[in-house]
């Protein structure tokens, strides 16, 4: 009775099985209190919301359809969307691959054979089969029997093979589960990379978006000075003609008139080629149709989330990837471990075997055969020692990854934080001097029309007002960019995205 305790609970610990190596824990690191020396304004617009959830469209908070229409379109239709979720795919596969080990395998196998063996090897000796018949030559039954066939002569004859083979591999130190875990949590980081590349997909098409309403705009009022300049060098032209300006103004205006053209050029194939990238940010066809836009068809939210320096971790899936990474290259560290320690196998095999298909099974052609084996590696030249060495070194590695993951995290909030303020200051900055040309071109303006004002210093008036819109165009779509900068910093708010286009499992939200 003992003995029978003994070998099941012998049984039972093999198939639980202990894991070696290192476990997980999180490298530890001093979170900041802030991002930034600078306290976030709650006051001026747009306000930070402190601690306020991310919404996982937040590029709704633009009020543009148009933008809203052309990000769901990428998101069904862009290639990088269907490689992540397709990687995705693959690992989960992997996975669910790996699980497999944990349990027995079982084969069946049939194997027909049709021999002819030499009559000087003894062709007559195999004799009775396990059906018992005679195996002879075509010629008759061996001498032995009675026969004539000599003992020389070859023998053919059919043999059929039916068997069913069991086969399992404890997990006696763990390297099967460390094996899955590791793969688990690649799986997890292809599911993070998945809700990435959905942030970066977005992220991009808003900044594409905001690119194509200010290179309109920049393009309507170049096209604007370049029509002014005309008239200033046309009408220079003609006082120089009359005798009431010098050739030096003349001179003077054409270059500025060659200037404002210069700018033309360059701005055109920025549009071109940021419509391009629209497209295909979209997946949409070389040429195909995409949104025109304008600034005034965006609305600049007035509050801004602003999460804790404590949630980023949490909440940007490139420092969930690096923890992921780490996961993964720990439970490997444990895997080449386990490779230098001994190896268990237990194998069965029932089965028949017969000249005759029929009778495989009778009772002399039946078999079977249990077999346990333990291997243990005594000498590999040091294979196994290094590469547990440089699993670990792998693992020390994605620990550093982990760390830089962070401290660019920080980073790139930080920076953000910092546009954004400098940003507030440039459009405050702009718009003061955008009134001062306009109300310096309005007083030109009426000066001109009373006689007490040339058109040169009109049209000197407007071009300082077209520049100062210029600068003004800028600092909006600046600041348009800085807000979708933001949303994407602090993890584009991923977790609340309950369709990713592949049927695996999620990774845990931020707590």
């Amino acid at each position: 009775m003992n003995k029978h305790l003994l070998t099941v609970g012998a049984l039972a610990l093999l198939a639980a099985g202990c894991s070696v190596g290192p476990e997980h824990k999180r490298p530890a690191i001093a979170l900041p209190a802030a991002y930034t020396d600078t306290p976030a304004t709650t006051e001026a617009a747009p306000r930070y919301a402190l601690q306020q959830d991310i919404q996982r469209d937040w590029w709704t908070l633009f009020r543009s359809p148009a933008l809203d229409a052309l990000v769901e379109q990428a998101f069904r239709a862009n290639p990088s969307v269907r490689e992540a979720q397709e990687a995705l795919r693959a690992a989960q596969e992997n996975v669910l691959a790996q699980r497999g080990y944990f349990y027995p395998t079982v084969q069946a196998g049939y194997s027909p054979a049709r021999n002819k063996v030499a009559g000087n090897l003894g062709g007559n000796s195999p004799g009775i089969q396990g059906n018992g018949t005679v195996i002879s030559t075509k010629e008759g039954t061996p001498a032995s029997e009675g026969g004539k066939a000599p003992y020389t002569a070859p023998v053919l004859y059919n043999f059929h093979t039916a068997q069913l083979t069991v086969g399992y591999t404890p997990d006696v130190f763990g390297a099967n589960r460390l094996e899955t875990a590791s793969l688990a949590a690649q799986q997890r980081a292809e599911r993070l990379q998945l809700e990435a590349t959905y942030i970066t997909l977005a992220s991009n098409i808003a900044a594409a978006a905001f690119q194509d309403a200010l290179l309109r705009r920049q393009i309507d009022v170049v096209e604007q000075m370049i029509a002014a300049s005309g008239q200033a060098v046309a009408l220079a032209r003609r006082q120089r003609d009359a005798g009431y300006t010098a050739r030096q103004e003349l001179a003077a205006q054409q270059n500025a008139a060659a200037q404002a053209r210069q700018q033309l050029p360059p701005l055109r194939l920025q549009f071109e080629q940021n419509r391009e990238l629209l497209r295909v940010l979209a997946g949409v066809a070389p040429g195909g149709a995409v949104p025109a836009f304008t600034l005034a068809s965006f609305q600049l939210p007035q509050q801004l989330p602003l999460s804790l320096p404590s949630q980023l971790i949490e909440q940007r899936p490139d420092i969930r990837m690096a923890e992921e990474g780490l996961r993964a290259a720990t439970a490997q560290a444990g895997v080449a471990r386990a490779a230098r320690l001994p190896q268990f196998s237990i194998s069965a095999t029932a089965g028949g075997a017969a000249s005759q298909f029929g009778q495989m099974f009778w009772n002399s052609g039946k078999f079977f055969d249990v077999t346990a084996s333990l291997l243990q590696p005594l000498f590999d030249g040091g294979t196994l020692k290094h590469r547990e060495r440089a699993a670990n070194a792998a693992m020390r590695a994605a620990v550093a990854a982990y760390q830089s993951a962070v401290a660019q995290a920080y980073q790139n909030v930080a920076d953000v934080l910092h546009a954004i303020d400098a940003g507030n200051d440039a459009l405050a900055a702009a718009q003061e001097a955008r009134d001062a040309a306009d109300t310096m071109r309005d007083l030109a303006v009426r000066q001109h029309a009373n006689g007490y004002l040339d058109r040169l210093a009109l049209i000197a008036a407007e071009q300082e007002s077209w520049q100062a819109q210029l600068a003004l165009a800028q600092a909006e779509a600046s600041r348009l960019g800085d807000a979708a900068a933001l949303f994407q910093a602090l993890g584009g708010g991923w977790w609340h995205r309950t369709d990713n286009g592949a049927d695996v499992a999620a990774v845990s939200p931020p707590p």
